[in-house]
């Protein structure tokens, strides 16, 4: 059994795209799908970074990722793997790259240390300059300077 599980994860690190049922979300920037052979499969939002749940717009994001998502079959496009092992991808419902929709909705930076995807950039300035919920703020603290600051602490 462990070997049928680590050939389905190998298969799963290389394989690009596939749909999937979300079936549960861990917080803004992360996802559990089920595919379509009743794996779980933890997903971390390609090129995003989301306000932690202790922070400002940290539960909203989650919820806003919950509305555009749960339960619903989505296309899965896998970029590989995080540090964690959870795997990176854009998810589409429909047509809406949730990865874009939450940085338009001011809801998640452009992760741009781990992603240089310009419309992504695009999508930030535009949701800056409109005051889009964390650019409500005028001083709003990236997620991963929070994490580092809590980690001093």
């Amino acid at each position: 059994m462990a070997l049928y599980i680590s050939i389905l994860s190998l298969f799963l690190t290389f394989q690009t795209s596939f749909d999937a049922k979300v079936i549960g979300i861990t917080d803004g920037d992360t996802i559990i799908v089920l595919s379509e052979n009743k794996e779980q499969i933890k997903i971390r939002l390609e090129g995003i970074d989301c306000p932690e749940s202790h922070q400002d717009f940290g539960n909203k994001a989650k919820q806003a990722v919950a509305e555009l998502c749960f339960k619903k079959t989505v296309k899965v496009i896998s970029s590989g793997k995080d540090r964690y092992g959870r795997m990176l991808a854009f998810v589409y419902v429909d047509n809406i790259c949730i990865n874009e929709k939450l940085i338009e909705m001011g809801l998640a930076w452009h992760y741009k240390k781990y992603n240089n995807n310009e419309e992504m950039s695009k999508i930030e300035i535009m949701a800056r300059d409109n005051k889009m919920g964390i650019w409500k703020d005028p001083n709003p603290i990236p997620p991963w300077e929070w994490r580092a600051n809590k980690r001093k602490k």
